[in-house]
């Protein structure tokens, strides 16, 4: 006999009656929270809107397990500020958007276990030869998100800047090219993703000096354990059976950053 479910007839099976993992099966779509402004981990084509990245290629290997097929995916644009806001309205199944796990955070929703790590740095202006790690920021202006954890970081550890706080980094990068601010301030690989897409990327600089580690986690619903618990599998699967690194060669990779310091260690 053929099995026609969209899922796969071990899945039709495998997942508990009322899950979280049940009810996307059964809907055949995944609906996601992503950034749409974040090159090389969410990011949305104005030209074709096909949304590409890191955060995007793990989610659809989510969408492929529970529906069979990487298609069956909706994004929906998450900024920093509304991620819990849209975990906890149900607006979306999971949020995959450069999601730091935080204790704070830990209070709204629940995170799986990491599935990158990034550290945060500063990106400035290639012809600034001022700003060489965060000792130098004392009086000059720094540009970060919203709701972020490299806003809080700056806020509580770095002494003397000031903050110029948006709602998505991409409002950063014409602001320094300008001069209205002297640094921007998130996680490295999103900042050489900011500094690759623009049209000149020799006006930019990454500094090189992370002052800051940030464990990616997907975000869920508080206390939902049993889909915590799925996703925790999927993703030591994929960092045991190179899915992980064809998504991080094909996304990140391209940029020339290599993964030694991004990838988790297999639980």
């Amino acid at each position: 006999m053929l099995c026609l479910l969209p899922a796969g007839c071990g899945q039709e099976e495998g997942f508990p009656e009322g899950s979280t993992m049940a009810r996307i099966r059964d809907r055949g779509v995944l609906i996601v929270g992503i950034k749409f402004d974040q090159p090389m981990f969410g990011y949305k084509d104005p030209a074709t809107g096909r949304i590409s990245g890191f955060d995007a290629e793990m989610a659809r290997l989510v969408a492929k397990d529970l529906t069979g097929s990487e298609r069956n995916i909706r994004f929906v644009e998450t900024v920093s500020r509304e991620r819990e806001n849209f975990i906890s309205g149900q607006v979306v199944d999971l949020v995959i958007a450069t999601y730091s796990i935080t204790r704070a955070r830990s209070q709204l929703v629940s995170f799986t276990d990491p599935y990158y790590n990034a550290g945060q740095d500063l990106l400035v202006r290639a012809a600034d030869t001022r700003i060489n790690g965060v000792e130098d920021l004392a009086g000059k202006t720094v540009c970060t998100a919203k709701g972020s954890t490299s806003a809080d970081r700056m806020h509580n550890e770095v002494s003397g800047e000031i903050l110029a706080v948006v709602d998505g980094y991409s409002e950063c990068v014409p602001a320094l090219l300008a001069g209205r601010v002297d640094a921007i301030s998130t996680d490295d690989t999103i900042l050489l993703g900011l500094r690759d897409q623009h049209a000149n990327p020799s006006a930019l600089r990454l500094v090189g000096k992370p002052f800051g580690k940030e464990p990616y986690g997907m975000g869920i619903r508080k206390q939902d354990t049993v889909f915590r618990d799925y996703l925790n599998g999927l993703i030591a699967r994929w960092l045991a059976d190179g899915q992980w690194d064809r998504a991080y060669r094909d996304t990140i990779g391209v940029s020339g950053a290599t993964s030694d310091e991004s990838k988790p260690a297999h639980r």
